[in-house]
This record gives structure tokens, C-alpha cells and sequence, in this order.
């Protein structure tokens, strides 16, 4: 599996409701695309009541494949993307792992995305393990996965809620609101 995200930041002043239209008459493209587990259309709103500094569309797909993942990057819909808003920078991560949570047969409303360095001393395999072995038994949760950047030595932490995520998020978090859900190859419980 693999994650993949990228964030495009838009003026303080830019109208967000342009971006939440642009999801709302596309996001279902993505619907059943293939090799794809899920893609999360996320935004982040300065003056929403969350905190963000900033407008930022930023949606994170998982993907089966690399393959699947090349395909969309060099595809029509990315095309179209880099054409409206210029061709942003795309993170990638290995993953390691994607468990459902006792909410994963609701819409999230939510995500979180946790991005923390595995430090020197410690053994990546462990460190993802241990990751692995969180407890993703919240009621609220729909999803967890665990993936790691092998370039920068970073631990991906991604999780989508139905509600708003739990307080006492570290620092390295960041919390967004979910537009739209396709999930056209999710594995359930």
C-alpha cells in the first residue's frame, strides 16, 4: 500500500465554498477508481472554529499499488488539478498498515494526519510495529493507517473519524474536515 497526499494552501481570503463545489460536483469520480483504497477529500479553513492558520485543500488517497498511484499522477484528473491550482508537491509514504475502527460503517467527518520523525536510535521496523499495535478501539473511529517515508525516516500516522478526533493531539498533528469519502477498494472489518 501506499499513501499519498498533497497540499495546495489558498489565500486567507480565498472562498472556500469554491473548493467544497469543486468536490461536490467531482469527488465521486474517484468513486470507483481503480487500485484505490480511499481518497479523502480534506480541507482546512481559517475562522471555522478548528484553529487553522490557513486555507488548504489537501486531499490523501492510499493506494494498492504504485502502479495505481503512477497512473492517477500522470492521468486526467491530476492534469486537470495541476491546471486550476499549478502542480503541487505530492508526499508519498510506504504503507505499512490500514485497520478499520468500530466507526468504519459511517461517513468520517474528520481526519487527523500525524507526521513524527523515527529518531536515529530507533529501529524503523520497531517503530512501525509499534505503531501498528496503537489501540484503535475509540468509538468514533473509522480508520487508522501507518505508513512510513524511508527518504526523511517519518512516521505517517492517518486517521479518519465519525465526530470530531479526540483532544490531546501532539504537536506534529493536524486536524482536517472531511468533504467527501471514495473508498472503491477499503477493506472492511
Amino acid at each position: 500500500m501506499h499513501a499519498m497526499q498533497y497540499e495546495i494552501t489558498l489565500p486567507a481570503g480565498h472562498d472556500m465554498r469554491t473548493v467544497h463545489r469543486r468536490v461536490a460536483d467531482r469527488g465521486h469520480l474517484t468513486d470507483t477508481l481503480p487500485g484505490l483504497a480511499l481518497k479523502a477529500y480534506l480541507v482546512r479553513e481559517r475562522g471555522d472554529g478548528t484553529g487553522s492558520p490557513v486555507n488548504q485543500y489537501a486531499p490523501l488517497y492510499l493506494w494498492h499499488t504504485a502502479e495505481a498511484m503512477d497512473g492517477f499522477l500522470r492521468g486526467p484528473g491530476f492534469r486537470t488539478l495541476s491546471a486550476d491550482f499549478g502542480r503541487p508537491p505530492v508526499r508519498h509514504w510506504l504503507g505499512s498498515g490500514l485497520r478499520p475502527g468500530p466507526a468504519a460503517e459511517l461517513d468520517p467527518d474528520a481526519a487527523r494526519r500525524s507526521v513524527t520523525p523515527i529518531p536515529e536510535t530507533t529501529d524503523p521496523g520497531e517503530a512501525v510495529a509499534q505503531a501498528l499495535a496503537e489501540r484503535h478501539d475509540h468509538p468514533n473511529l473509522h480508520s487508522a493507517a501507518v505508513a512510513v517515508d524511508p527518504y526523511r525516516w517519518e512516521l505517517l500516522r492517518f486517521t479518519l473519524w465519525h465526530g470530531r478526533p479526540p483532544a490531546g493531539a501532539g504537536a506534529d498533528a493536524r486536524d482536517y474536515r472531511v468533504l467527501h469519502l471514495s473508498r472503491p477498494e477499503l477493506p472492511t472489518r
